[in-house]
């Protein structure tokens, strides 16, 4: 007998939680690992898998204040709050002999969360070189987004007499697509603003941080011209989705998303005119976990899975 079989039978509703837990957890360490760049700690644990050589935990050593060694160290276990509750969640989705769909989304949790400890390790092996970092944050947007389509996949039925439908309409589908695509273009330009950035993650005079070469100013407005291009994409979406009077969970979850962009843009404006500091960047980076997983909301409503009509 597997020990998954000795389990109870999970509720939705369990599994709809365990799911939340998994969205939540994942936006959770991007902002951390941005709490780890802005106060220079990310080399407060030096070396991977473990924290010092020969310890996993913290010592007492000269080089590294303590403060630091506590940031980065706490950060690397907020990964065991993912691996926890990814883990739950697979185990919910199994026990709940749920569609292949829901097992896929669900697997990729762990899976990714794997990849992005890999993805970790190189980056402190690699003195925090700018590259590692962006490619750390951009993996941790990807997580975020598949997790919250785990989170609506868990809450479609499974019936086999279910049906697919889509809310609106090809041409808008496709816009929304576009949406995203020219999102992730932000979120990429904004992990190059970072790389060419004051925040390297560490500041130790002993080590030189690998910085990308490349006018911060040039990168900042390449960046927000991509995000107001996003924000114009955004308004011809719902143009688009009034004119053909869409349903209001589309629409609702659109003026989440806007919303959210422009508190986004917000944000970056002022941080770009006082310096860039450290609090404004650590909000910028929780914005944009906020708008990733609400732009995965908004495309996750245009389909529903629902019994059909009847005849």
């Amino acid at each position: 007998m597997r020990l998954v079989d000795l389990l109870p039978d999970p509720s939705l509703r369990t599994q709809r939680l365990l799911a939340a837990a998994v969205v939540f957890t994942q936006g959770f360490i991007s902002v951390t690992g941005a709490i780890v760049r802005v106060t220079a700690s990310g080399l407060g644990c030096p070396t991977w898998p473990q924290c010092f050589p020969g310890s996993y935990v913290p010592v007492a050593v000269s080089e590294v204040p303590r403060i630091h060694q506590a940031i980065e160290f706490g950060n690397r276990m907020v990964t065991f709050a993912v691996v926890i509750a990814s883990a739950l969640a697979v185990l919910a989705v199994i026990r709940a002999r749920r569609r292949t769909e829901v097992l896929g989304y669900a697997w990729l949790m762990p899976a990714s969360t794997v990849l992005q400890a890999v993805i970790g390790g190189i980056t402190v092996r690699t003195g925090l070189a700018w590259w590692t970092v962006a490619v750390h944050l951009l993996v941790s947007m990807l997580m975020v987004w598949l997790a919250v389509l785990l989170y609506v996949k868990v809450g479609e039925p499974d019936d086999a007499d279910t049906v697919v439908r889509h809310r609106v309409a090809a041409p808008l589908r496709r816009l929304t697509a576009l949406c995203a695509v020219t999102l992730a273009a932000v979120l990429v330009t904004g992990t190059l603003v970072t790389g060419a950035g004051p925040h390297a993650g560490d500041k130790s005079a002993t080590r030189t941080v690998a910085r990308l070469e490349v006018e911060v100013t040039t990168l900042a407005h390449l960046h927000e011209s991509l995000l107001i291009a996003f924000l114009g994409l955004l308004a011809g979406l719902a143009f688009g989705l009034a004119a053909v009077g869409a349903a209001k969970t589309v629409t609702r979850r659109l003026a989440v998303v806007i919303a959210l962009s422009f508190g986004q843009g917000l944000i970056g404006v002022v941080q770009y005119f006082t310096g860039v500091p450290a609090v404004l960047v650590t909000l910028h980076v929780a914005g944009a976990v906020l708008v990733t997983g609400a732009t995965a909301a908004l495309w996750a409503s245009l389909r529903e899975r629902a019994q059909p009509e009847p005849l």
